[in-house]
């Protein structure tokens, strides 16, 4: 359950901004309709901004309305796009888009993404002072200070619902199957979905596991009567991807198939958790950028949203895994 908390209702801002950034993440626009539709109600001007950074070094600004929002709480990725903008990284790149940004009167910016488009936001607001606020947007669920991100929830369910599909035609023909999900540096996705899909083998990259201990798992199987494993494997598995262990598990005569989900996992429909997190974030960013705060991220501690800096957002502890990681290997056996 999401706890809205109470909100400031007295804006001091007058005209915002909203941009998504980096990879696009299932509730993001359920996110920017928040803030449009926030800012709306309280006689605030919101521009979109197209592509990200991008999109304020080409200046693809145009005004939203709620009339602008409507019927895209349902739909997957961002309507406003998304890119990597590289020459965001340059303090030159940022000092001009701050600019730019001023030319439009945007005092305040909502930026939904990651942590490097996190980061982004977080330097133009200390060499521009142009307020910003994030709301974590990515699959991975690997920002610090919130519990989850706008987007895990859907990819698990996508995931989940992929591997039980798998596990049909596994147990049909007696194998093995390597399912790869995303996750360059963190193993939240393959975690999870690894647990609530029974899989025999989770590897991440926060553990390392040698191809030694994922075969004693799959004969442990093998002697209690189990027939066909699913091993989940993060992209970031330091052991190397999916195709590589599959063909490692083939030199040993285990049959082993390997299934790469890849960008499947970035779309379809937000399920109904992420809408409402998606709608609860974008609103707690809108009230509390237009009333004056700054460098702060949008967070989900036991339940409740609150605001954590965004320094700590982008390199503060993550969700601990290992003990997840334990459960799953015991309940497996």
């Amino acid at each position: 359950m999401i706890i809205v908390p109470k909100l400031p209702s007295k804006p001091k801002l007058r005209t915002i901004g909203v941009l998504t950034s980096g990879g696009d993440a299932p509730g993001m626009n359920a996110a920017i309709r928040a803030v449009v539709r926030w800012a709306d109600a309280h006689h605030v001007r919101t521009f979109g901004i197209r592509r990200g950074y991008t999109g304020i070094l080409d200046r693809q600004v145009e005004l939203l309305t709620s009339r602008s929002v409507a019927n895209v709480i349902q739909r997957a990725g961002t309507f406003l796009k998304t890119s990597r903008c590289q020459a965001f990284l340059d303090s030159e790149h940022r000092a001009r888009a701050a600019q730019i940004l001023r030319q439009w009167d945007i005092e305040g910016l909502v930026v939904i993404g990651g942590d490097g488009s996190l980061t982004g936001a977080q330097r133009l607001a200390e060499e521009s002072g142009i307020a910003v606020i994030g709301v974590p947007g990515t699959i991975d669920n690997d920002m610090g200070g919130t519990e989850t991100t706008l987007g895990f929830d859907t990819a698990v369910n996508t995931a989940l619902d992929a591997i039980d599909k798998i596990r049909d035609t596994a147990d049909s023909h007696d194998r093995c199957f390597v399912v790869e999900v995303m996750g360059r540096s963190s193993g939240a996705l393959a975690t999870s979905v690894g647990l609530a899909g029974g899989a025999e083998t989770i590897l991440v990259p926060e553990r390392e596991t040698g191809i030694e201990e994922v075969i004693g798992n799959i004969d442990t199987s093998i002697t209690r009567g189990r027939t066909n494993s699913i091993i989940v494997v993060a992209e970031g598995y330091q052991g190397g991807s999916g195709h590589d262990l599959t063909e490692q598990l083939n030199a040993r005569g285990y049959h082993a198939r390997a299934c790469i989900l890849g960008h499947i996992q970035r779309g379809g429909m937000p399920t109904a958790f992420d809408r409402n997190l998606g709608s609860v974030m974008g609103s707690a960013a809108a009230a509390h950028l237009t009333a004056g705060r700054s460098r702060q991220m949008v967070a989900m501690r036991e339940g409740h949203i609150e605001l954590v800096p965004i320094e700590e957002a982008v390199s503060g502890e993550r969700l601990p895994l290992l003990n997840m990681l334990d459960l799953a290997r015991t309940l497996a056996t």
